[in-house]
Order: structure tokens, then sequence, then C-alpha cells
């Protein structure tokens, strides 16, 4: 679970509904027309830019910005160095009914065991590495465009509350409501874009890159345990996906162990 996003969305909601709250009624700041056109006007524009399978999959995707978290990089790069050694000595097929933290890992392993070459493995993976991006990248494609179109849905909202306004001036009792739609639908779409949309698609997004990073290190590991590279070699290698204060700490470590 990640608490951050968590915490993020429902706090910032929480604070928004404690000012409502503290204020006037709550009342007041739920309208049908204006959810009717933000909510459901957002997501029908939505759908019109995507199919129907990236539009329903995004939701899916979006519970990767709540509940998805990928394996410590250094906790990867120490699994993959006893993984290494155990190929190294036993070979290959030593490996065979191992379990590992992450299921990609798990489909190079087995390839590794069926001996295909550290070509087919680096190919297969990078194809199964692309797919996955894209996947990710759609859902938070949708999640941007919704982002983008809930704050217009809401400027439209607010115009068609000031029309009906301006066009019932001699009716005092319509100006209240025509404006309550006015004011709320720039309300919704605001909120909508700001605290759910645009966070999603920023984590979404976030999530996209730290896997494929993790993917392409995985990929990297596999083929030089392929290619029958000495554990330290491929440590030295993998550290090239830490941030340079843990890198150098490692390569020390690295340099200590070998002397």
């Amino acid at each position: 679970m990640d608490f951050a996003t968590l915490i993020g969305l429902v706090g910032a909601i929480l604070l928004i509904a404690s000012a409502i709250i503290l204020g006037v009624s709550p009342g007041v700041f739920i309208n049908g027309a204006s959810l009717l056109i933000v909510v459901g006007g957002s997501l029908l524009v939505v759908l019109a830019k995507f199919s129907f399978g990236q539009f329903l999959g995004a939701f899916k995707v979006a519970a990767r910005a709540f509940k998805f978290k990928l394996p410590d990089t250094e906790e990867s790069i120490d699994e993959i160095i006893e993984i290494a050694q155990v190929a190294r000595k036993e070979g290959v097929l030593g490996l065979e009914g191992r379990e590992v933290s992450s299921p990609f890992l798990q489909q190079g392993i087995q390839m590794l065991v069926d001996g295909q070459t550290a070509d087919t493995i680096k190919e297969l993976l990078s194809k199964e590495r692309l797919m996955t991006l894209d996947h990710n990248r759609s859902g938070a494609k949708v999640f941007t465009a919704l982002g983008d179109v809930a704050p217009a849905m809401g400027m439209i909202g607010t115009l068609v509350g000031l029309v009906q306004m301006l066009s019932n001036m001699e009716d005092p009792k319509s100006i209240g409501p025509a404006m309550a739609v006015a004011l709320l639908t720039t309300l919704y779409g605001a909120m909508i874009a700001t605290m759910i949309a645009g966070p999603i698609a920023d984590k979404l997004t976030l999530r996209m890159t730290e896997e494929a990073r993790m993917q392409s290190l995985y990929i990297d590991a596999l083929v030089a345990i392929q290619e029958g590279k000495n554990p330290r070699i491929i440590e030295q290698l993998l550290t090239s996906y830490l941030p340079p204060n843990k890198r150098d700490r490692n390569g020390n470590g690295a340099e200590q162990a070998a002397g």
C-alpha cells in the first residue's frame, strides 16, 4: 500500500469537507445539475477520446497508485547476486523452482532454466517491458485527459448557469439555483482535476517510470547471468541503477570484497 497517495488524496478531501462543514449548510454544495454536467459530461468526453478497453482499463490501473509497490532496488540487486552465485556454482538448472520477489524476474529465470540464449531473453523481456509501459501509459493518459476535461466542463456548467440566471432576471426565485449551478460546476471541475485526476495521473506516470527502470535492471542481470559473467561484475553493472550515494557505498563494498 502506498500511504503517500492515500494520505494525500484523503487528506485533501477531508480538508475541503471540513471547510464546508464549518461554514454554511453543507447541503448547498450538493447540486444534481452541476454533478451531471461535470462528472457525467467529463467521463463521456474522456470516453470519446479513448476506446472502451482503454477507458475501463484505466480505472483498474488506477489501483496501482494506491497498492502497487516495487521491490527495493538494493534488495533486488542482493537477490540477483544470490541468483547469479547459484547459477555460477550449480548452473542455470540449479535455479529451477526458485521463488523470487518479482513475476517479471520469475519469467526471466524460467527462460534461463529453459536454455534460452541471452539475445532471446533480452528480446522477449524487452517486448514484455514495452507492453507493460504501454498499459500503464494508457491509464495515465486517461486520467490526464480527465484532469484537462473536468475544469472545461465546469466552465461550460458555469456558462449554462449564467445563461439561465440572465434569462430569468424578472423571477428572483430562479436566480439562486441558477447561480448555484454556475458556481458549483466550476468548483466540481477544479476539485476533480486538482484532487483526483491529476494526482492519480502523476502517480501512475511515476509508477510506470519506476517499473520500467526495475525491469531494465532485471533484463541486464538475466542477460549477464546467461552469459556467465562473474557475480561481482554483475553487481558492479547493477549499481548504476542506484542513487549516487548508495552507488558509491556499494561500489566500495564490492572493491573490498574483491580485495
